[in-house]
Parts: C-alpha cells; structure tokens; sequence
C-alpha cells in the first residue's frame, strides 16, 4: 500500500493512495482526514507506537491529597492521562489481599498481621490501607490507566506466593477488569505463576539479574528493570527490542534520566513524578 504525506497547520496527515482507496483528496472532510490518521498512528513503526507511555509509581501520590497505593493516587493518574498506575499487593496471614508496598508498614507486618489490623492503619492522606477489592472497583471508575500489579512475597514460601498468584488473579478476573492489569513481581517464581494463570497477560519480571533472552524463553512479556539494572547492561536495550520485548524502566524521576530514556525509545518509565514526564514528553 502506498502513502502520502503532507501537513495541515502544524498536524501532519497521511491520503492512501487514490487509486487504492478511489478517495478525491480535494473533497476529504475532516472526519475522514481524522480517520486516516488514526489508521496510520496504529500502524507499525509509526511515531505515536513509539511514544514511551508513563507509569505512575505507586499512583500519582506527590499530588496534593494523595499518598502512595491509596485510591486517591489512582484517581489522580487518571486524571493526568497516565498510561498505567502501578500498585503493590499482599497476603495477609489470613488470606486477605490488601494494598500497600512496605512489608512493615506503621509498625505492621503486612504478611504476618490479619486484614483486620492492616485496615485500621491510615495511610498519610487519611485513608485506611485499602483491599484489593476496593481499590478494583474504583478502578473500574478511572477508566484510563492500565493498573500494573505487583504481587509482593516475602521469604521463599512457594505455596504462599502460589495462593497470593490464584487468589490475585482469581479477583482480577471477577472484577472484569482482567483486560486491563499487568502483572509484575521481584520473585521469578510468583512471575512464572502468574504467567500459568494468567497466560494471555502480560508479566514482567523486575530482579534485574535475567538477560533478554532468558526472558522470552520464560514467555515473559519484557523486561521491567531498575535504572540500575540497565546502565550495568545497556546492551539490554538493543536486545530485548531486537527479541520483540518491551522495555520498563524504574523508578526515574530525574528529568536527565528521562530524557535519556525517552531517546532510547524504552516503552515505558515508571516514575514518582508522571506530571515532570509528561511534560517532558509533551515539549520534546
């Protein structure tokens, strides 16, 4: 198929070739116009696939109101346009699923305390630490972000990181919002559970210590590594793009390292700062 382009204003567009299409460019309107760009951003190698996408590490919760995986920093990714909105998940020692990143949080250890004292804690914008269940429901109202879900495990307790995988990915899926949800994990065990359970979603790895081809072999969707990780490898780069896997990487928040990183055309950056990169991406 051939294309044309040409601009109008400061947007450029694309015609299809007249004779494939039979379509007289003079008498396009703007909806067709609109149509075609649309077509042609979605097609390979076009530059709005290319865009990196920006994951806000634990929800936007630098903005006022708001404090890491509560409800408020999802609605607040949302309300910027982030692509995805990354949370942490534990089991409680009564098999409750509860929202939260630290292991000892306020005094509580999270795996060893029932969901009845974990919910009695108040995270720093006065909410109490959600379930996981509350915090799918209100994303079924932030109908934007993708929500990429860390699973977190303590210890090496295979049958305990095997229930917190059945029951995370059994709740996701009752929610309906199994579409929208990446799976991410520090353990290498938890990922390859996840990825039986949940084998059409994507789940990526976040050690650091796996080269590109030892994650597509394991069917894994990319690598998610620290900014660390990477600069120790900056091969990895080129791999995993030649490999066909994307590319996270975390957590950024210095404008330099964003702009390297945006240069590098990785496909995501998680950040603490998605206002500071998103501008960035804005005002190349």
């Amino acid at each position: 198929m051939d294309f044309y382009s040409g601009h109008v204003g400061d947007y450029q567009i694309f015609c299809v070739d007249l004779q494939l299409l039979n379509l007289n460019i003079m008498n396009c309107n703007f909806l067709k116009i609109l149509g075609l760009v649309a077509f042609i951003s979605l097609l390979p190698g076009s530059e709005a696939e290319a865009q990196t996408r920006i994951v806000a590490h634990r929800g936007y919760w630098k903005a006022p109101g708001s404090a890491q995986n509560s409800i408020a920093s999802l609605v607040k990714a949302d309300s910027i346009g982030a692509f995805g909105s990354e949370f942490d998940v534990w089991l409680t020692a009564d098999d409750s699923l509860v929202v939260n990143h630290d292991r000892v949080f306020k005094g509580v250890n999270f795996p060893e305390a029932s969901a009845e004292v974990v919910k009695a804690i108040r995270l720093d914008n006065s909410e109490r630490v959600p379930y996981l269940s509350e915090y799918l429901e209100a994303a079924k109202k932030a109908s934007g972000p993708r929500l990429v879900l860390e699973v977190k495990t303590f210890g090496n307790d295979s049958l305990r990181q095997t229930l917190a995988c059945e029951k995370i990915t059994e709740m996701v899926d009752a929610s309906g919002l199994r579409d929208r949800v990446d799976y991410i994990a520090f353990s290498l065990f938890a990922c390859k559970e996840l990825h039986r359970l949940a084998p059409d979603r994507p789940v990526y790895y976040l050690n650091g210590d796996l080269s590109p081809a030892e994650i597509k072999k394991l069917g894994f969707a990319g690598i998610d590594y620290s900014y660390k990780a990477m600069s120790a490898h900056p091969e990895w780069y080129d791999e995993a793009k030649k490999l066909g896997l994307e590319i996270n990487v975390w957590t950024v928040d210095s404008p330099e390292i964003m702009k390297e990183l945006l240069d590098k055309k990785v496909d995501y950056i998680t950040t603490n700062r998605p206002d500071i990169l998103q501008e960035l991406i804005s005002n190349p």
